[in-house]
């Protein structure tokens, strides 16, 4: 905000003053401040989803909007636990989280994001707190729920989420027709429910709450040979940080206290817990 101009000396003295007070921005006064501030869609189940009340473990939206569940508001819990902090869960469209993260505005990302090689030019990330592979959700009576190779899908109807690395790989198949990409996981299920696409890519939790929400989908995965072909980093799930923070060794100490099996049985209970319909 531009300050205006004011003739008294004093005044102007004073209010410099204050402005100087207040210097450093969002991002040292989060780090000040008891809440833990956490972006993520709240529309990427089993990740993450919306629900209307507090039942297993939800955590309010910030701004009333409803309350926050799924493995990464789980997790979120217990980084916010570890640190001695009150987690706050801030609802953003995907596009925005790394902006938000980069402004200060929230502490972190735990929002089923991979830790890829162009994100970490923007953001820093914690270790990976999960990993998964890759899958494509198609309609149970669809010719393609036999498939055993990507390959397979040549002349499909194919997308992905947007800016997310499962709609780049989608030109591994030869022949696919490569439907644009959509801004979330709900708008792909409609889409796919409705027959304009034949399928869309994911990871396989998301392929395993999809198939579990609607019985009119079944995920298709792969063997190592026939299935995306991609980095290791592309598939796993980290915490976004902003650049240089103390946070990030702060929270690695955490996800260290996290057993592999703590960690299985979160995501079958977030699985479990998933609305039936999004």
């Amino acid at each position: 905000m531009k300050m205006k101009k004011v003739l008294a000396a004093a005044l102007i003295g004073a209010m410099a003053l204050t402005a100087f007070g207040c210097g450093g921005g969002d991002a040292e006064q989060n780090a000040e401040s008891n809440e833990l501030r956490i972006g993520m869609e709240c529309g990427y189940a089993p990740f993450n989803w919306t629900q209307q009340d507090n039942s297993n473990g939800a955590v309010a939206i910030d701004g009333g909007n409803g309350y926050a569940n799924g493995y990464d508001v789980q997790i979120a819990k217990k980084v916010a636990e570890g640190l001695g902090k009150e987690l706050v869960i801030v609802k953003t469209e995907w596009d925005g989280l790394v902006p938000a993260v980069q402004s200060g505005s929230i502490d972190g990302i735990i929002a089923g994001m991979s830790p890829t090689e162009e994100r970490k030019k923007s953001i820093d990330f914690s270790d990976n707190y999960y990993v998964s592979d890759l899958v494509i959700v198609v309609r149970a009576d669809s010719p393609y729920a036999s498939a055993a190779n990507i390959q397979d899908f040549a002349g499909a109807n194919i997308t992905g989420q947007l800016n997310t690395f499962h709609d780049t790989v989608i030109d591994q198949i030869e022949g696919v027709n490569h439907v644009t990409a959509m801004t979330d996981f709900p708008s792909m299920r409609v889409a796919l429910e409705s027959g304009i696409i034949d399928g869309y890519v994911s990871e396989r939790p998301e392929g395993i709450s999809a198939a579990a929400a609607n019985s009119n989908f079944v995920y298709v995965d792969f063997d190592v040979e026939n299935g995306f072909q991609y980095e290791i980093n592309d598939a796993a799930i980290a915490m976004g940080i902003a650049k240089d923070s103390e946070l990030t060794a702060q929270v690695n100490e955490i996800l260290a206290g996290i057993s592999q099996e703590e960690r299985n049985q979160l995501m079958e209970e977030a699985i479990a817990n998933q609305p039936t319909a999004e």
